[in-house]
């Protein structure tokens, strides 16, 4: 698979991130690569957050995958802390290559160096072959989730 980085997103990153973001047809409707401003200051946003890791896996110096983990501390669970993995993207020149595991492996091992006690992630209802993935690693589909749009 060649030598990767998992690393921090940057700035110059952001064009190749949104553009996984895009390349499929959930993200088609909801991304515009055309104009990265609010992307530029969602990252300030992220990188000024101790509790946020936007990260990107890079081969030769392209960016081949993205995600974010945030780190929540909560009362519930005798004041245990969690992550949650979002916006997890595999360009599609590597799907099926096991760098979304490698990804998802990276996000578990910070959620225990962090002291979380529990990870969790969403998933559109649509994305069949993502949640035969999450299981095969051991997630489970305990919860309903819910969202409302503001």
């Amino acid at each position: 698979m060649g030598d990767l980085e998992i690393r921090a997103a940057v700035a110059d990153d952001v064009p190749a991130i949104v553009a996984m973001l895009a390349d499929d047809p959930l993200g088609a409707q909801r991304e515009s690569p055309d104009d990265l401003t609010p992307y530029l200051t969602a990252l300030e946003r992220l990188s000024a957050d101790p509790n946020q890791r936007l990260v990107v896996a890079a081969r030769e110096g392209k960016v081949v995958g993205t995600l974010q983990l945030t780190i929540i501390p909560g009362l519930s669970r005798r004041g245990a802390t969690r992550s949650i993995i979002e916006g997890v993207r595999i360009h599609a020149d590597e799907r099926g290559s096991g760098l979304g595991t490698r990804l998802i492996e990276w996000a578990i091992e910070e959620s225990r160096n962090l002291e979380c006690q529990l990870v969790q992630l969403t998933s559109d209802k649509t994305r069949a072959d993502a949640h035969r993935f999450y299981e095969r690693l051991g997630f489970t589909a305990s919860h309903t989730g819910f969202k409302l749009p503001l």
